[in-house]
């Protein structure tokens, strides 16, 4: 077991990030909406992703800093260095205080189905349980301890939901060509959007450049750490692929899939489903409060320690927050607005970075971007804008095109 959790490295933190319950809804209505005909549009995120994601990898192997450090290093004038970290801080952080929310209450609702309680008379409770358990893991400060849990959740996650796609019957006619032909559905824009912007995340920028030097000291680790990241992206987009398939065999969210499941598995259809939920949302619900964490420390130079007391501060104030706006039931859709805001401008910016720094002369020649790894890194850096400009046309009610 022990040599198993060590073929494994920070890249399941980035599928644990990834695959959440915004994640679940969106994969499964386009499957609902559309049927398979945008499976196409996941393998597209999966291969964006594993591209700026090996990218961040790179950068924090070779320089064992972050982000953000990396950054703040490059910009010298003071007040634009002081206006990066604020954007990155108010996106990453603030972001996540309301992300965190969905999380868990998408992971409450999955153990309502868990343990048969559909009508969630519980459910405040469940919540609770989901935000004392996210508190420990992170509070833990060990790494070793986060990314094994890690581990065994995006597991139970790929079982159940390649098991249910497995048992929606799926076509392999109709999967090769939603795979391999790309095709724009009526009314399908924004859920194309969606699939490529649940996929593609900015703070997972940050948390892999981050946590690779937990993980790996030396460059000599970069073929590894690459095969880590592209093994952990591949199978979070067979997950995601697997939750659309399962939403073009049902009619709605979790509970509707299950119903699907039904035919085959009985009662035992809602627990399982459930798990998936209930994995996806605490994956999530765990790696958000940390990515605030490493990008706090970060952007304001505090002290490299998970236990410091800056640290559990604004790890805490993360999950607390989520947890209450999930008890309560308040859907705080104005902080959600101004989190996508902020990341719309966030994202192309990382992505610009990320290719700007991986050209310097400062960085060593042999770590550098070939002319391949800019070609995709530009065509990524296109689509992440255009995300962007549809993200502010969406959440204000523009009309740029």
């Amino acid at each position: 077991m022990k040599k198993i959790f060590n073929q494994f490295g920070p890249g399941v933190l980035v599928t644990a990030a990834f695959i959440g319950p915004g994640t679940v809804t969106v994969c499964t209505l386009a499957g609902n909406d559309h049927q398979l005909n945008l499976l196409w549009v996941m393998g597209f995120a999966i291969a964006s992703t594993i591209v700026l994601q090996e990218m961040s990898l790179r950068l924090g192997l070779i320089t064992q800093k972050g982000l953000a450090v990396n950054i703040r290093g490059q910009i010298h004038s003071r007040w634009l260095k002081s206006l990066a970290m604020v954007l990155i801080f108010s996106s990453i952080v603030i972001g996540n205080l309301a992300y965190e929310a969905g999380n868990i209450s998408g992971s409450a609702l999955g153990l309502s189905y868990v343990l048969m309680d559909i009508k969630q008379d519980y459910y405040s409770w469940y919540a609770i349980g989901v935000g004392v358990l996210s508190s420990w893991l992170v509070f833990s400060g060990n790494y070793k301890i986060i990314e094994r849990v890690l581990i065994g959740l995006v597991g139970i996650m790929s079982f159940v939901f390649i098991f249910a796609a497995l048992l929606s019957g799926p076509k392999i006619t109709e999967l090769l060509t939603g795979l391999f032909r790309p095709s724009f559905p009526k009314d399908s824009f924004y859920t194309i959007m969606g699939l490529i912007g649940t996929t593609i995340v900015p703070y997972n920028l940050f948390l892999h450049a981050s946590m690779i030097s937990s993980k790996w000291k030396t460059a000599d680790a970069l073929p590894a750490a690459r095969k880590d990241n592209f093994a952990a992206i591949v199978l979070g987009g067979i997950i995601s692929s697997s939750i659309i398939i399962c939403g073009a065999a049902g009619n709605g969210g979790a509970g509707n899939l299950a119903e699907v499941m039904k035919p085959a598995l009985g009662s035992a259809a809602y627990p399982l489903m459930g798990m998936g939920l209930f994995t996806a949302g605490l994956t999530s619900a765990i790696t958000a409060p940390l990515a605030a964490v490493l990008v706090a420390r970060e952007c304001f130079n505090w002290e490299n320690s998970l236990l410091s007391n800056k640290s559990r501060g604004i790890g805490a104030l993360v999950i607390f927050t989520g947890t209450i706006i999930s008890v309560v039931g308040y859907k705080p859709i104005d902080i959600i607005r101004f989190a996508q805001a902020l990341n719309a401008i966030l994202l192309p910016v990382v992505a610009g970075f990320l290719i700007w720094m991986m050209n310097q002369n400062s960085f060593p020649l042999k770590y550098r971007n070939n002319i391949w790894n800019n070609v995709l890194g530009i065509l990524v850096l296109g689509v992440t804008l255009m995300i962007s400009l549809r993200s502010f046309e969406k959440i204000f009610n523009l009309h740029l095109f």
